[in-house]
């Protein structure tokens, strides 16, 4: 497949917003982090290329997924999905329970600055003790972090995932929040 056609698929990046749990069948899970606090429990599930969070807390279970796969996903409790181009940027409030605010970026990178980029992000893996998964296919290495962080009330959390075609790279900060 050509990289004009890998570009092309890397635009099916999508973040969906659920209203639900969604079940781990649905998703290759290659690493699970689940956090507790006496206010919210998020579990969290890496995948290669995306990445899901489901948020519960005041009676209500909000899920972040980010894919580029074309799972078959149910339609049912599905509130939003944002298409993963450029830069966006989404706010809302479910049931007056949780907030939710995600922000997603995406860029193409030079051979160069693709390498120093997987070096960084690397480190900062290791260095932040980040959910990470490295795989390599026929297109060159990729890798899939997702860093959170656990507060009082919230969560905050940042993706990045890297594919080799095209030097592709796909930021995310997402916040769950209780209202």
């Amino acid at each position: 497949m050509s990289i004009g056609n890998k570009s092309q698929s890397t635009q099916m990046f999508r973040l969906m917003l659920y209203q639900r749990a969604l079940h781990p069948e649905l998703f290759g899970i290659q690493d699970r982090r689940t956090i507790e606090q006496p206010a919210y429990e998020l579990e969290a599930w890496l995948m290669p290329g995306g990445h899901a969070m489901r948020f519960q807390a005041g009676g209500q279970c909000v899920t972040e997924v980010v894919t580029d796969q074309d799972l078959q996903l149910p339609e049912r409790g599905l509130l939003h999905t944002l298409p993963c181009i450029g830069e966006k940027e989404h706010d809302e409030n479910v049931e007056d329970a949780v907030r939710f605010v995600a922000a997603v970026q995406t860029e193409n990178l030079s051979d160069n600055l693709y390498s120093a980029t997987m070096a960084e992000m690397r480190d900062f893996g290791i260095e932040t003790g980040a959910m990470s998964y490295e795989w390599t296919d026929e297109d060159g290495v990729n890798l899939s972090v997702l860093d959170i962080q656990r507060y009082k009330g919230e969560i905050h959390a940042q993706s990045y995932h890297l594919l080799a075609p095209g030097g592709f790279v796909l930021r995310t900060q997402s916040i769950f929040e209780i209202v």
